[in-house]
């Protein structure tokens, strides 16, 4: 029976996987995979090291860490263990073929991967709460965009969403009144995209001539006059922050919300 520890700086899935891999070569053989992951300190590094030479065990290590590779490198052999280096060689060819150095962040590339797979997750539920899709979910959005027609929210939403928001927006019409999911939300989550009369009359008029939209009951000066003075007293009422974005583009209106909106908690998955 042979043991295998594998020694990572983020959760070890890498030499896991490369491990497995290798084992299916040889079908009859009894291994056991045991992973040590985060391992980044020169005390955890002594003390895995220890465990491997107590189990008689081969030690397997993906550390991106210069320092601690050398360490460990060291430990083992002070310690009689067999160990290997799944990931220095191929840092240091590439490094020398790039004339890069690498960045030797822990976890670099699972958080790369979780952050790719965070956006596409946040652009499939951007895409299912447009324009008030959905109400009843708002709960799972950190970011909520209200506001008139033609007051740049689906664009923000989905600017946001590329970027790893999970973002949604409501219309707000005077003749409907906000779903309550809306009114339970945190305050600090809902911005209300705010925009001047003319600018929303221009939009609105260039809208009604393309699709045919009746000019009286969406492009008058009237009929947005009473759409904004129902919007600020929604914002008064509930404390949602108001964002001029009358001249400004989808990406300093984003850059706003992102300064407003509470820390996004930390990603926080890490692997080698």
């Amino acid at each position: 029976m042979l043991t295998v520890f594998i020694v990572s700086d983020g959760t070890g899935a890498t030499a896991d996987q490369m491990l497995r891999a290798a084992l299916v070569q040889f079908p009859e053989a009894k291994v056991t995979l045991v992973r040590r992951g985060r391992i980044r300190t020169v005390e955890q590094v002594c003390q895995v090291v220890g465990e491997a030479t107590a189990a008689e065990a081969l030690l397997v290590h993906t550390l991106v860490s210069h320092d601690l590779r050398r360490l460990i490198l060291e430990e083992s052999r002070r310690q009689g263990v067999d160990s290997m280096d799944m990931i220095g060689p191929v840092l240091e060819r590439l490094a020398l073929q790039l004339q890069i150095q690498p960045e030797q962040k822990p976890g670099l590339f699972q958080q790369i991967a979780e952050q790719k797979t965070r956006e596409i997750e946040a652009v499939d539920f951007a895409f299912h709460h447009d324009d008030g899709q959905n109400a009843d979910d708002l709960s799972r959005a950190e970011v909520v965009l209200v506001g008139v027609s033609r007051s740049m929210k689906t664009p923000t939403m989905l600017y946001l969403a590329y970027r790893g928001w999970f973002a949604a927006n409501v219309p707000l019409v005077p003749e409907l009144p906000p779903p309550e999911s809306l009114l339970g939300l945190p305050s600090e989550r809902v911005f209300c995209l705010w925009m001047s009369p003319s600018r929303l009359l221009e939009l609105r008029r260039t809208r009604a001539e393309q699709t045919g939209i009746p000019i009286d009951s969406y492009a008058s000066p009237d009929r947005i006059s009473r759409e904004l003075f129902f919007t600020e007293e929604l914002c008064h009422r509930h404390r949602w922050r108001k964002l001029d974005v009358t001249g400004k583009s989808v990406e300093e209106v984003s850059r706003e919300i992102t300064l407003l909106l509470p820390e996004r908690r930390p990603s926080g998955v890490e692997s080698a």
